[in-house]
């Protein structure tokens, strides 16, 4: 058989892709390949379940209109199909003086983006609302809330099929040929396609050298660790509480997030991983890690964010250190209060000059697409992003 479209990834970016693709095209012959043994192993189900607003983002870029847009989509599929969900809001918190100009930036970007209702809080009246939380300044984002992502995942793999999609596991994808048509060969076997989206997330960089000879990106995965808090102690969180971005560092900064199941999560620091799919420290791939060691760009952002990133490997193994940066936020939080929670790898795309890929990387070149880089919101964004991504196979 020759398949009309192969997708390769069954992530949440990939699944989206694959049945925007077949609403399109009823009659086409599509496939998806998955290495795992089941959807949304990785980024897709061990992100925070946070359904992203779009306040960060630049406006203008992939990220901020593909979030915007797919804000709606995803709240109305989780009505339409009845994923939980709960739009509960949060506040971004400045603990002190210095950080209310960020703050400011952060409110004006929220605007040109399109959120409406956002508030400036002061302390008195953000701790009506999170009466355990610190600080001297907030704004409240009434359109962020919390999701299954996981079920979002199931239930468009369950629709991509009802329409005769197909759906394969266990398929590692180890090389890709060109011919008269594309040639997918996986660990066990292999497809033929006229056309092939990759959405690889953490070894997107790898797929996408299977096709074409730019080698401008690596990704470097990133983990990011969680506590759990205590049920007894649940209390202590309302809705979502982040503090402002460090503007030295890629990341938003350890925060309390409520999930769908009823949990509160504290976290998440962010640290270099020594394998692309490295949940626990130690966690560790040769072939990996000298991949990310012997990339000139990465002793680049090294220079520039080593210090903040030792802190955050410090976190990693210091409990106690963990605690005292959620004690910023919340001075109650003690350290017997967390028991040990997730961990997830975020594929962070690097150039080889050392600057990060902070937007969405959609590369086409004939009939091949990949998805280089689809950092947060990318779960937010899914079916935004996979209905653009269905447009460009045509």
């Amino acid at each position: 058989m020759i398949y009309d479209y192969i997708v390769i990834g069954a992530g949440l970016v990939g699944l989206s892709t694959a049945y925007h693709a077949k609403l399109k095209h009823p009659d086409s012959k599509i496939l998806v390949l998955e290495k795992e043994n089941g959807v949304s192993k990785h980024q897709s189900g061990h992100n925070s379940g946070v359904i992203h607003s779009g306040i960060y983002y630049k406006p203008g870029s992939l990220k901020a209109k593909n979030c915007i847009e797919g804000y709606s989509s995803i709240i109305n599929f989780a009505k339409e199909y009845g994923i939980k969900y709960d739009l509960c809001g949060k506040i971004i918190v400045a603990t002190s003086n210095e950080e209310l100009p960020l703050l400011d930036n952060i409110y004006k970007r929220g605007v040109e983006n399109g959120l409406q209702n956002l508030q400036y809080l002061s302390r008195e009246e953000f701790r009506e609302i999170e009466p355990h939380c610190e600080g001297v300044r907030a704004v409240k984002v009434p359109q962020t809330g919390i999701i299954d992502f996981p079920g979002v995942a199931n239930q468009l793999k369950m629709l991509f099929e009802n329409l005769g999609g197909e759906v394969l596991f266990n398929q590692q994808v180890i090389k890709i040929s060109e011919k008269s048509e594309i040639i997918v060969h996986t660990n066990n076997s292999e497809f033929k396609t006229k056309k092939l989206i990759s959405c690889g997330g953490l070894y997107s960089d790898k797929l996408a050298k299977m096709t074409t000879n730019k080698k401008d990106f690596i990704i470097v995965p990133f983990r990011g660790e969680y506590f759990k808090i205590k049920d007894e102690k649940n209390y202590l969180v309302k809705h979502l509480i982040y503090p402002v971005p460090d503007p030295n560092f890629p990341f938003l900064g350890v925060h309390f997030t409520r999930m769908i199941d009823g949990n509160i999560e504290a976290g998440p620091n962010a640290v270099l991983a020594f394998k692309r799919e490295g949940y626990k420290f130690s966690d560790f791939d040769f072939s990996e890690t000298l991949d990310t060691f012997t990339y000139p760009g990465f002793w680049k952002i090294a220079a520039k964010y080593g210090k903040t990133g030792l802190g955050e490997i410090h976190r990693s193994l210091s409990k106690s250190a963990f605690t005292k940066a959620l004690q910023k936020l919340m001075p109650e939080i003690q350290e017997n209060d967390l028991v040990p929670g997730g961990a997830g790898v975020r594929a962070q795309a690097l150039n080889r000059d050392g600057s990060l890929i902070d937007d969405f990387d959609i590369l086409k070149n004939g009939n091949i697409i990949h998805v280089r880089n689809a950092p947060s919101p990318a779960a937010t964004s899914c079916l935004s992003i996979g209905n653009k991504i269905s447009d460009l196979v045509n």
